[in-house]
């Protein structure tokens, strides 16, 4: 797991997780069923609640990015989003339903079907306002173009300081409307999961997604995740451009998005992630990423 935290609150996070754990066990009368699991952040604990009913105990820190997933989860409901069960708020510890972690978008074999099943499910999440209390768009983005002076006299290659100044003016032409969407932030293929068999389905859909990084927004900030991951995928075609213009045509189709304010909103997420890595030390753009903003200008 990488620190969400600056180093010294990391380190005491992660020496108090075991009592956290011990502690949202007792809580609320859970009894571990399984390994346990992490993302880049969190800690996820298989148990059983009283009645038997598997879920899962999410132990993660409050930061910026994961304060608002109860929020988020409870303005969505369970059809399209995992159901929250329970929540602490001084700890953000969330108690949450099991899904089945062996089956998610990553395992079906087909990269455009897998894509058409994240956009139509993605068209559900982001047709729900944002409640109040999120962070804002708006907000990310002033102070994306804030630090971009900073951050793009640290890249080697002209051509992509070029490239990020770009990003930039695409980011300033859709500044004045950011929208007012809820927004997942972080939507690709191993963030979205199917039921657990044997689940109810009644009125349930067949993929949930999971992990949200809350954000209130324009839809079209959304699409960057799903249009990098499986990069394999776009490589083995022979023809990235191609490919990258594919995915993100089929995305704008079923999300119904105008393209021209999907592209500068997509530059926008490019943006984000390079300064992202550059203040990590990084001195060239990621290579997917960058290739996916040529694609784009390019169309």
């Amino acid at each position: 797991m990488a620190a969400s935290l600056p180093g010294d609150a990391w380190r005491r996070w992660i020496g108090a997780l075991p009592g956290l754990a011990e502690r949202f066990l007792d809580h609320w009368d859970l009894r571990p069923d399984g390994p346990a699991a992490h993302g880049v952040v969190a800690l996820v604990l298989p148990v059983l609640r009283p009645d038997g009913t598997p879920a899962v105990l999410k132990l993660q820190p409050v930061d910026e990015e994961t304060r608002g997933e109860p929020l988020a989860l409870r303005a969505w409901g369970n059809r399209h989003a995992v159901d929250l069960l329970d929540h602490d708020p001084g700890t953000g510890t969330m108690l949450l339903e099991r899904l089945d972690a062996s089956r998610s978008l990553e395992t079906v074999p087909d990269d455009i079907r897998a894509l058409r099943d994240l956009s139509e499910l993605l068209a559900h999440l982001v047709a729900t306002p944002a409640p109040q209390g999120l962070p804002r768009l708006a907000d990310l983005a002033r102070a994306l173009l804030d630090r971009l002076p900073r951050g793009a006299d640290r890249l080697t290659d002209p051509d992509e300081r070029r490239l990020l100044a770009t990003c930039a003016a695409a980011t300033r032409e859709v500044l004045d409307e950011p929208g007012d969407r809820l927004l997942h932030w972080d939507l690709h293929y191993a963030n979205v999961l199917a039921p657990l068999p044997g689940s109810p389905t009644r009125g349930r859909a067949g993929w949930v997604a999971i992990d949200p990084k809350p954000l209130a927004g324009d839809p079209c900030f959304e699409l960057l995740p799903a249009l990098y991951n499986r990069w394999d995928d776009v490589t083995r075609t022979g023809d990235v451009s191609a490919a990258v213009r594919r995915r993100f045509h089929l995305m704008t189709e079923v999300l119904g998005l105008d393209r021209r304010r999907a592209t500068a909103w997509t530059l926008a997420r490019v943006l984000q992630n390079a300064l992202w890595h550059i203040k990590d030390g990084a001195t060239s753009l990621d290579g997917p990423q960058a290739a996916i903003a040529r694609a784009l200008l390019s169309s």
